[in-house]
């Protein structure tokens, strides 16, 4: 999880953003760089430098691929590593240590809506209680 987590932010995320866009539908660099640009709304579009070091970089990993127009597509491994529940995986099968490390990071996150914005969870409210009730169930 480290590695990934240091990878994630090695790039503002965009190892994150490329294989969620390709997820989908396939693209090239320049549609990869637009499509950042407008989901941010123009506060950031990444550069060549760093776009396309990084699809070659997924491409030697196999976790992408390139088509025979240009555009980049996820392989197997791609699909994969995006449909995992609980974000990207480094290499393999996570463990129940990691997936629990990263539940609590979320309870935090809502531990700290609760103290400033607690309206945002309001309408949760019946939701997170059913999750800490199945949690809960787990342990008994």
């Amino acid at each position: 999880m480290w590695q990934f987590g240091w990878r994630l932010h090695k790039r503002r995320g965009l190892r994150y953003w490329v294989l969620s866009l390709l997820s989908r539908s396939p693209k090239n660099g320049a549609e990869i760089m637009d499509s950042i640009e407008q989901m941010t709304q123009g506060w950031w579009r990444p550069s060549p430098g760093s776009v396309y070091p990084l699809l070659d970089e997924l491409s030697q990993e196999g976790v992408i691929r390139k088509r025979e127009d240009g555009r980049y597509e996820l392989a197997d491994e791609g699909r994969q590593a995006i449909g995992w529940p609980f974000g990207i995986p480094t290499t393999g099968p996570r463990t129940l240590e990691d997936m629990l490390n990263e539940i609590a990071g979320y309870v935090s996150y809502i531990e700290d809506l609760t103290r400033t914005d607690k309206s945002r969870i309001t309408p949760y409210a019946n939701t997170i209680r059913s999750i800490g009730d199945r949690l809960l169930s787990l342990t008994k």
